[in-house]
């Protein structure tokens, strides 16, 4: 330990992350620690960050602002890849990969000799980070105090903390673990580890982006979303730029209690876990995205791109974003969008998104065709095509009727 002078750690201002400022001043020789903080868009939780880290033994605080280049180069690209894991759309594991990037800039530029994490070892985002770290900086030591200190709950963490007169902002009664950026929430822990209690929805204090379905507004909220190439550009006819776009149906949905999930998830580690999770702005681009999709993409690539999507997803999940695999996967996502544009308006109503409407210049959709009047759709096409389709069907057919003519 005595080699290690200079500690970089990914700092949040949390539990975990401020407990192990001082943790790491005790085990190893009062070594240097510089906390470096990402905003990825979690808001008023990094406002006394700089004053708190300094406080807590910190010798200076980054605090890098990651939102647009997080929503640009993460979020959209899995957005349009339709990538999700096991329904769960991926705050949390998209936000390590650009945070860790970051952090290892910040260690190379200050010649730090290790990197700290404050993820726990039953986690995965212990290997998000780790994995991130390894491909921009393979030889540095990595600190995860999880997995070899004596705190080995949270409660013993509150107690270190009480004793080093680290103030926090959460108590033994609302000590959910949580994660938040501009994409999500997630909730974890309590009442939360029994699958069999309900969330506390309509509890006070519970959630943070939305509203519970049972106190959304009893109207429906129309919405429009355009698209250009894959890429959302406006909402309700307005141009704005993509972290804008997220946040403005995040007050959206979040009033209508869009983006709700509660589910029991199995971990990369092996284990199932339960979480709860608020994304109400990127369930509705996920949902108008598809619909658009719908009219734009052709048979064989959309069945092909969605059975891709759960790779992409698993990629992701798994923290192996700077991998030739995910970026193969997402040169091949790139390619599917060249002619998603259009406009999807929804109707959002208690926790529901209905599809008013989908227009695209790039439409395969016919009326002519598909119409049940007339039209120039002959259709005894279909008696060849049946035939031919139908064959293999006949010939086994045959064969088991002792039929076949050889």
């Amino acid at each position: 330990m005595s080699d290690i002078k200079k500690v970089v750690l990914a700092y949040s201002g949390g539990l975990d992350t401020s407990v192990i400022i001082p943790w790491l001043k005790e085990h190893y020789d009062n070594c240097e620690v510089i906390a470096v903080s990402a905003d990825v868009g979690q808001g008023s939780e990094l406002d006394g960050l700089e004053e708190k880290a300094i406080k807590t033994g910190a010798s200076k605080l980054y605090i890098e602002d990651l939102t647009d280049e997080f929503v640009d180069e993460y979020i959209i690209p899995t957005m349009q890849a339709g990538a999700m894991y096991e329904n769960y759309l991926l705050g949390t594991s998209f936000a390590r990969p650009i945070i860790a990037k970051r952090i290892v800039e910040i260690a190379l530029k200050e010649g730090a000799d290790a990197i700290a994490h404050g993820c726990t070892g039953k986690g995965n985002d212990q290997v998000r980070f780790e994995l991130a770290i390894k491909a921009f900086a393979p030889e540095m030591k990595i600190i995860a105090p999880w997995r070899t200190w004596e705190l080995d709950s949270r409660e013993k963490e509150i107690e270190y903390a009480e004793a080093h007169n680290i103030p926090l902002k959460i108590n033994r009664e609302t000590n959910y673990s949580k994660d938040k950026n501009l994409w999500h929430l997630s909730h974890e822990g309590l009442d939360l580890e029994d699958p069999a209690n309900e969330p506390q929805y309509e509890k006070d204090g519970f959630l943070e982006m939305s509203v519970s379905p049972l106190e959304a507004p009893d109207a429906p909220t129309y919405v429009t979303i355009d698209f250009e190439q894959g890429v959302p550009v406006a909402v309700d006819g307005k141009k704005m730029k993509g972290s804008d776009i997220v946040r403005t149906l995040n007050e959206l949905g979040g009033k209508n209690g869009i983006g709700l999930l509660d589910i029991v998830e199995n971990r990369l580690v092996g284990m199932k876990c339960r979480g709860v999770y608020e994304t109400p702005g990127g369930t509705i681009l996920y949902e108008a995205h598809r619909i658009l999709e719908t009219l734009t993409l052709d048979k064989m690539t959309a069945h092909k791109k969605a059975e891709l999507a759960i790779t992409f997803g698993e990629l992701v999940y798994n923290g192996q974003w700077y991998t030739p695999l995910r970026e193969a996967l997402s040169a091949f996502v790139t390619s599917t969008q060249q002619n998603v544009t259009g406009t999807v308006k929804l109707k959002l109503y208690k926790g529901n998104m209905i599809n008013a409407g989908v227009t695209s210049p790039y439409s395969l959709y016919s009326e002519d065709i598909a119409t049940f009047g007339e039209s120039d759709y002959d259709q005894m096409d279909s008696q060849g095509f049946i035939n031919l389709y139908g064959l293999p069907i006949k010939v086994q057919a045959l064969l088991k009727q002792g039929k076949l003519k050889k």
